[in-house]
């Protein structure tokens, strides 16, 4: 029973996906590098944007900061500000000129999450089939 018990309490650690109040998933990740096709719009989004010149081809920082470290605080509210906004006095450049970036919002956000939960093991990632 305990065995099952810690079985249990590892999986809910292990898989962020499920969201508490019944809320539909901010992401699905399967093996590490297999996404869901919103996700997948999240990746393509980072690096259409070159993201990676500034925070770095894996999100753990460069000139910019990292995204792994800054998403286990940030809230989706501030990440959706930073983003469309910036912050210029950082060398963080507005982003609410893009359509990409504006049009998949969330599912950069839900990119970036997995990879600062860890559900999303490494940078480069694939579409689940």
């Amino acid at each position: 029973m305990k065995k099952l018990i810690f079985g249990l309490g590892l999986l809910m650690l292990l898989n962020p996906l499920q969201a508490a109040d019944g809320e539909a998933a901010l992401y699905k990740v399967e093996g590490g590098t297999k996404v869901d096709s919103q996700t997948m719009k999240g990746f393509r989004t980072w690096r259409a944007a070159a993201c990676d010149r500034c925070h770095g081809a894996n999100q753990e920082g460069m000139v910019g900061p990292s995204l792994i470290a800054s998403l286990k605080v940030l809230s989706k509210d501030d990440f959706v500000k930073t983003v469309r906004d910036g912050r210029l006095e950082k060398g963080m450049l507005s982003f609410n000129t893009n359509p990409m970036v504006m049009e998949n919002m969330n599912q950069l956000y839900a990119y970036l999450k997995g990879r600062s939960d860890g559900a999303i093991t490494q940078a480069r990632v694939e579409e689940i089939k």
